[in-house]
């Protein structure tokens, strides 16, 4: 779904933001989408957890959120939307995920490839709210102890 229409669906019913930030060259990008995204227990994981979102980090078009126009700069031989730079920090990185509370605070940037079983460990650590009383790494051992049980 786009950014704006996640924005309004979640002041109905609250549920964090998931981003995939992107652009249409990235390969790494289009290898994320074909295994990791579309992994079934990613997709349904993400689905029933999260508002998931594609934002192309160079879409000309302009995007309202918090009272603000974030709006397509052109620099360079391709230019950058300014929401994705806000979102990732400046680093301009692809493919970069962002997860987003209920209130619309990064809880997370992550930058990167990643294949579907790490990914959805990270999903579920965030997801889950692990990340608010647990390390990640502790977090992390406790899943592959849980994964290699069988559990």
């Amino acid at each position: 779904m786009s950014f704006e229409e996640a924005v309004v669906l979640s002041q109905t019913s609250e549920r964090k933001l998931f981003i995939d930030v992107y652009t249409d060259w990235c390969g790494w990008c289009k290898k994320m989408d074909a295994g990791t995204f579309s992994e079934s227990r990613v997709s349904k994981y993400l689905g029933e957890n999260f508002y998931p979102i594609k934002l192309d980090a160079e879409q000309t078009g302009d995007i309202q959120f918090n009272d603000h126009t974030f709006k397509f700069v052109a620099q360079g031989r391709r230019g950058y939307h300014e929401l994705a730079a806000a979102l990732l920090n400046g680093k301009m990185s692809y493919p970069s995920v962002v997860f987003l509370n209920e209130k619309f605070e990064i809880i997370m940037v992550l930058p990167g490839y990643r294949e579907a079983d790490e990914f959805l460990k990270i999903a579920k650590y965030v997801g889950d709210d692990h990340y608010l009383t647990t390390a990640y790494e502790d977090y992390s051992a406790a899943y592959d102890a849980e994964i290699s049980r069988g559990d």
